[in-house]
């Protein structure tokens, strides 16, 4: 197998620890592991990171942006969801 045959990995970075997760870039490897060993060479040049995941790009399923109405609206009729209807105390709100 060519490293032009190598599955696509997308890489995810988190700088500190309680921050999340971003993403920084792609990769082809032959493998995760090699992934993750070339994540770390190319996006972590500087120690920058504490944290990183690599993902294969075939198993990313995302919602489509075009759709985002029919996608998202049901949300829009659980008022529980929204918690608009409550009374947030004063000492709370000045937080």
């Amino acid at each position: 197998m060519s490293s032009h045959d190598w599955p696509l990995y997308e890489v995810f970075i988190r700088s500190r620890n309680g921050l999340s997760h971003k993403h920084v870039g792609s990769l082809h490897a032959a493998d995760a592991g090699m992934a993750l060993e070339n994540a770390r060479d190319v996006y972590t040049r500087r120690a920058e990171g504490v944290s990183i995941w690599v993902v294969p790009s075939a198993e990313i399923v995302a919602s489509d942006p075009e759709e985002k109405d029919a996608f998202f609206e049901p949300t829009a009729d659980k008022i529980y969801r929204h918690p608009t209807f409550y009374d947030i105390p004063d000492d709370v709100k000045n937080i």
